[in-house]
C-alpha cells in the first residue's frame, strides 16, 4: 500500500514571507521548486499583500506550493512563524520572496550539514547587482573554507557595527526542524529588525552545530526597493532590545560575551553618531558638544565621509 505524497516527509520546507511580491514571488517560487536531489514543500505566508502576490502563489498548479494566508498584518517575523509552525520537512530554509537560489543548494547543504553532524548550515552568497549583471560572492571562498563551522563568538563579533570584518548576519541558514522545535526556537516577532540574526544567534547558543558550506547557493537580488531603507536610531534601540532578550536566556561563555559587549558598544556608538548627524544637520552646537560628551567614541566616526559612513552603518546592521 502506497503512502499518498501528502503524507510523505519532504527533505525540505522552504517558508517565505510574502508581502506585496507580485513582481518577484514567481520567480523566488520556481527556484525553490527547481531542487534537485531533496524533496521540497513551498509555503507562502502572504502578510495581507494589497497586490496580486495572493493570486499568483495561488494559482501555481504544483502541489508542492501551498498559501497560507495571513488576516492581519504582522510582519515576516510573524508570517515566517506561520510558516515553521506548518511545515513538514526534515530542513527548514527560509527564502525571502524576492530572492533565488541555485538548484544544487539545498542538496549540497544537507549533505554537508550530514557529514558534520550539524543541525544548521550556511553557505556563500551570490549577489546580484542592480543592472542585473554577473553575481558575485559576498564572502571570499578562501575565507569560508578555512572556517568549517560558525562558532558564535565569530557570529556575534561578525555583527558589530563599523566592524571591517564579514558581516555573517546575511547568510541565509537552514535548521532541522526537530532541532528548533526541541529547543522553541522561533522569530522574535517584538523585532521589525534583525529578526534574523537573533534566531541564529539563539540557535547557537543553544548548542546548535553551524556548518559553513563555502559555495554560494542563495541568489541575493539588489533592488532599488530593497536599499531604500536608512538606519533609524528606533532601529537600534530594537537591536539593543533584542540582545538584551537573548542574554536573559541564554548563557554565554567569555568568548562570547566578549564579542557581545564589542557589539552592544558598537550599537551605542552608532546611535550617537546617527545623533551628532542630526545636531550637524540642524546646525545644533550645544546638542551636537553634549552626544560627543556622552560618548566621546562616536566622534571617530566623523574623519570618514559622513555618506560613506552611513553607508558602511547600514550594511553592518544588515538593513537593506
Amino acid at each position: 500500500m502506497s503512502v499518498p505524497s501528502a503524507q510523505i516527509m519532504p527533505d525540505v520546507t522552504f517558508v517565505m514571507a510574502a508581502y506585496n511580491a507580485a513582481d518577484t514571488i514567481g520567480e523566488a517560487i520556481e527556484s525553490a521548486l527547481a531542487q534537485v536531489g531533496v524533496t521540497v514543500e513551498v509555503l507562502v505566508i502572504d502578510d495581507c499583500s494589497t497586490d496580486a502576490t495572493r493570486e499568483i502563489v495561488g494559482n501555481n498548479a504544483d502541489p508542492r506550493v501551498k498559501l497560507i494566508a495571513q488576516s492581519v498584518n504582522r510582519g515576516p517575523a510573524a508570517a515566517r512563524n506561520a510558516g515553521f509552525a506548518a511545515a513538514r520537512g526534515r530542513w527548514i530554509a527560509v527564502l525571502d520572496s524576492d530572492d533565488t537560489i541555485h538548484p544544487n543548494r539545498l542538496q549540497v547543504m544537507i549533505a554537508r550539514a550530514e557529514r558534520d553532524d550539524a543541525e544548521i548550515v550556511v553557505d556563500n552568497i551570490d549577489v546580484i547587482p542592480l543592472d542585473g549583471g554577473a553575481p558575485s560572492a559576498m564572502f571570499p571562498k578562501g575565507v569560508l573554507e578555512r572556517r568549517p563551522f560558525m562558532e558564535l563568538a565569530d557570529f556575534i563579533a561578525s555583527n558589530v557595527i563599523f566592524n571591517t570584518t564579514f558581516n555573517f548576519g546575511y547568510m541565509k541558514p537552514v535548521f532541522r526542524r526537530d532541532f528548533l522545535e526541541l529547543h522553541a526556537l522561533r522569530f522574535d516577532e517584538t523585532l521589525r529588525i534583525g529578526e534574523d540574526y537573533i534566531l541564529l544567534a539563539s540557535a547557537l547558543a543553544a548548542g546548535g552545530r553551524c556548518a559553513i558550506e563555502p559555495s554560494a547557493g542563495y541568489v541575493y537580488h539588489l533592488r532599488h526597493g530593497s536599499i531604500s531603507r536608512v538606519l533609524k536610531p528606533q532601529h537600534l534601540d530594537a537591536m539593543l532590545e533584542g540582545d538584551e532578550t537573548f542574554l536573559a536566556r541564554y548563557r554565554l561563555d567569555p568568548k562570547a560575551m566578549a564579542a557581545q559587549r564589542r557589539r552592544t558598544r558598537s550599537i551605542l556608538e552608532a546611535a550617537s553618531f546617527l545623533t551628532l548627524v542630526d545636531e550637524i544637520k540642524k546646525k545644533s552646537v550645544g546638542g551636537f558638544l553634549k552626544t560627543a560628551i556622552d560618548n566621546p567614541r562616536a566622534l571617530k566616526h566623523l574623519r570618514m565621509p559622513i555618506v560613506a559612513r552611513m553607508r558602511r552603518l547600514s550594511k553592518a546592521a544588515g538593513v537593506n
